[in-house]
């Protein structure tokens, strides 16, 4: 085991302990930005996907909304047509009432 003789020595040691004392630090102090990186990244990748979801959403009622409003005119003119069958059986069911 090495003595210590003069301060010199005694400085080299303190400097020694320091530096592996910073080490341990840094390597702790990595780790943990790691791991809070790593769960930053999580959830921006979770948001991610549920934004995509969300869009993926949207477009399929957009789709839905797009191809039923082309039956819209064809349901329109199905209720006038069937509306003016109504009239005209009412018409000739008071016609017939009055004669």
């Amino acid at each position: 085991m090495p003595s210590i003789n003069n301060s010199y020595d005694l400085l080299n040691i303190v400097i020694a302990l320091s530096v592996l004392l910073f080490t341990i630090f840094s390597c702790w102090a990595i780790y943990y930005l790691v791991r809070i990186l790593r769960q930053f990244f999580k959830v921006i990748e979770q948001t991610r996907d549920r934004l995509n979801k969300f869009d993926e959403l949207l477009k399929m009622v957009k789709e839905k909304i797009e191809s039923s409003t082309s039956y819209l005119p064809l349901i329109g003119e199905g209720v006038k047509k069937l509306v003016e069958i109504i009239k005209n059986r009412a018409k000739k069911k008071k016609s017939t009432k009055k004669e």
